[in-house]
This record gives structure tokens, C-alpha cells and sequence, in this order.
């Protein structure tokens, strides 16, 4: 069954964040994960609008999400977005029905 990462972003240094959007698409395709929505346009229909920046990934399934997260090479990754405040992100993995 598969699952989805869902996230939520606001950038604070494209200049930073950019150093972790190089590294990920290489990450994610390891682990199975397809991007099928990042960024582009959208509505806030409830909820705060301090997020500016919309994620999908689908993965094969909920572990493979899960493992990719978890990975060295992610969470390597993920010191870049997070260096100096350069971003908030709220992830959550998500298996379909």
C-alpha cells in the first residue's frame, strides 16, 4: 500500500534551503519516492497561512517513507534546510486506503 509524505513549508533563505532541494531529489529516488506535488499554486482553505510551500511524495509504501526520512543521507540533508533557521517544515507520513 502506498504512502505520502504531506508537508508543509515556509522558507526563510532560499539561498540555504536551496543547498537541501539539490540533495533530495537523488535521496528520495533511492527510496522509491515520486514527487507529485512541490510548490505551485494554492488555496489555504483552514488553517494558519504561515505555510507558503506544499509537498506530496509518494513512496511504494509507509516503511519505505519512513526509511527514507530516517537515512544518513536525509538527515544530512536536512541540517542544510534547518541551519540558521532557514526554513520550518511540519512532514507527515500518511498510508492511503
Amino acid at each position: 500500500m502506498v504512502a505520502y509524505w504531506v508537508a508543509r513549508s515556509k522558507v526563510n533563505n532560499p539561498d540555504q534551503y536551496k543547498k537541501y532541494t539539490e540533495l533530495v531529489p537523488d535521496i528520495l529516488q533511492k527510496f522509491g519516492g515520486k514527487v507529485l506535488a512541490r510548490g505551485g499554486k494554492f488555496k489555504i482553505l483552514e488553517g494558519p497561512e504561515k505555510f507558503r510551500r506544499f509537498v506530496v511524495i509518494e513512496f511504494p509504501n509507509f516503511e519505505q517513507a519512513v526509511a527514507c526520512y530516517e537515512s544518513p543521507e536525509y538527515l544530512a540533508a536536512v541540517a542544510h534546510r534547518q541551519k540558521d533557521g532557514a526554513s520550518e517544515l511540519e512532514i507527515a507520513i500518511v498510508e492511503s486506503i
